[in-house]
């Protein structure tokens, strides 16, 4: 673990002044994304960089759309613009349905220097753990949800009990479905890094210790997973999690469409940006927008009915776990 703490911490090291182009992608890369698959590839030009889907990367079951990934794109978007913006190198994004659904991050003029916003980006981790059950004051409240303000996104903020239940209540229905279907326990498993070797050697995937889990030995932690992967060890999972977390986060988009798949990652990720800079920790528990048949009550839940749920994430005060594990940059770079 030493030896794997060592190598992430290198890949979230402080950007230097004038940082280099792959500086920072390096910055857009610790973006939030579905399985740690990093479903995206940069390309470099004299007006901007364009950030593509890696569709080598795309996790068909349980994301048969591409809304996941594109909403990746978005995290990965947001990350650059604000890194850009702090370093002198402001930007403007779009999207083209070109290439599968592309954003570019297109130097010029820029949103104002978000300080704290791009000091978070290194720190900021999805938290799969216990938190404390402390709430979380208005102030902090209404500073997370001006953050996530983006321009075609709903953001809904849950922090009453009787509706965090419900969302609890959806979240065991989405588990119950996944797990049953031996396709989708397939894919997971394929993304799952056991040892902090193996974690290292591919630099991507879900990492056990990264999930609150103990590192093993890779042959050892696949039988392990076999044997434990359950749906009732994991809704009660999930049901105690839920339980001690201050609140829930739903983002939805105003359309169904790529671009605003894309706009919902943006806003998710401020929000976790600034969730990170007040001392919050948060993680996706998106099982009641992957599993279709769900989506209809959250969004009634919600008070958004006939719309599509994007994201959610639960979100409070916890500590923090092994930050996952990140590509080089280089490695994601195409010419």
């Amino acid at each position: 673990m030493a030896e794997y703490n060592a190598s992430v911490a290198a890949t979230r090291s402080a950007l230097e002044q004038a940082p280099g182009m792959s500086d920072l992608i390096r910055y857009a890369t610790l973006a939030a994304n579905s399985h740690n698959t990093q479903p995206w590839q940069f390309k470099i030009s004299d007006v901007g960089i364009e950030i593509l889907p890696d569709m080598a990367r795309q996790i068909a079951i349980v994301d048969p759309d591409n809304h996941h990934l594109l909403a990746s794109l978005g995290c990965a978007a947001e990350n650059l613009a604000i890194a850009g913006g702090a370093c002198g190198k402001p930007g403007e994004l779009s999207f083209s349905l070109a290439n599968d659904g592309a954003v570019t991050f297109t130097f010029g003029s820029g949103s104002p220097v978000e300080a704290a916003m791009f000091d978070a980006i290194p720190k900021r981790q999805s938290t799969r753990g216990d938190y404390d059950g402390k709430a979380v004051s208005s102030g902090h409240l209404q500073a997370l949800s001006a953050a996530a303000a983006v321009p075609g996104v709903d953001l809904v903020l849950m922090t009453d009990r009787p509706r965090i239940d419900r969302v609890r209540d959806l979240v065991v229905a989405g588990n119950n479905a996944q797990v049953a279907n031996a396709a989708f326990v397939r894919e997971l498993k394929t993304w799952l890094r056991f040892s902090p070797r193996q974690a290292m050697v591919t630099g991507d995937g879900l990492f056990s210790a990264s999930t609150g889990n103990p590192a093993l030995p890779e042959w050892l932690g696949r039988v392990m997973f076999d044997l434990v992967f359950k749906a009732k060890a994991e809704n009660e999972k999930c049901a105690r999690q839920l339980a001690s977390s201050a609140g829930v986060a739903v983002f939805v988009a105003q359309k169904e469409d790529p671009e605003h798949w894309v706009l919902a990652g943006r806003a998710c990720q401020r929000f976790a940006l600034q969730a990170t800079a007040l001392g919050l920790k948060h993680a996706f528990i998106n099982q009641p927008v992957e599993v279709a048949g769900l989506r209809p009550e959250l969004a009634t839940l919600v008070g958004l009915p006939g719309r599509r749920p994007d994201l959610v994430m639960r979100f409070g005060y916890g500590a923090a776990l092994p930050f996952s594990a990140r590509r080089p940059a280089e490695s994601v770079i195409i010419s």
